[in-house]
């Protein structure tokens, strides 16, 4: 379900929305606000170990945060996303940054985990769009394919499976499989 407007909406007019009934995020996309889908076990135990994975790695480096909004421009439209997960560097944006309201840059990384009823074509499809939006690194995980996918700005995406070492220049220090994340989620094979 999509909240209808008359007219496309902005960024302040979407930020200016009432919240959703229950625990509904939305998000705007096309002008349009886009309720994100509810998430499941697996993907709640996917982001936690992330979360447990990424945030020492960048302590005093920058901050890592859930579901936190981010204000883009794409395409010359405002455009405000939930990532599962994000990776913003205190280059981009500075510790001091205490406002209660969406990001406002876009991040170092966006992380996005495939729910039931998304596929790996449309989340590709997202995070080419956030590279355009000067997102600086893409994650698409597949729990069902036990992957992440890693989307580059300036290369071909790469795909990480089984005890393969995904390492990244733009993160140094960072090193790990995608077995170690599936793993430490608790996934089941197969």
């Amino acid at each position: 379900m999509v909240l209808q407007a008359n007219h496309l909406l902005t960024l302040q007019a979407f930020l200016a929305l009432p919240p959703g009934e229950g625990d509904i995020t939305y998000e705007l996309i096309d002008g349009q606000a886009v309720p994100k889908m509810f998430l499941k076990k697996f993907h709640s135990s996917l982001t936690r170990a992330f979360l447990f994975l990424l945030c020492p790695e960048f302590e005093g480096r920058g901050e890592v945060y859930p579901e936190l909004g981010i204000a883009l421009t794409w395409q010359g439209r405002d455009w405000v996303l939930t990532p599962d997960l994000v990776y913003i560097s205190y280059e981009r944006l500075p510790a001091s940054w205490q406002e209660n309201t969406v990001c406002p840059v876009p991040p170092d990384l966006a992380i996005e985990i495939i729910s039931p009823g998304q596929t790996f074509g449309q989340l590709a499809a997202k995070a080419r769009a956030y590279l355009d939006a000067n997102v600086l690194r893409v994650w698409v995980v597949d729990s069902k394919a036990r992957s992440i996918t890693v989307f580059y700005p300036d290369a071909p995406p790469q795909t990480y499976m089984g005890n393969t070492l995904l390492t990244d220049k733009l993160f140094e220090g960072l090193a790990f499989t995608a077995e170690q994340v599936f793993q430490k989620a608790g996934i089941p094979l197969g």
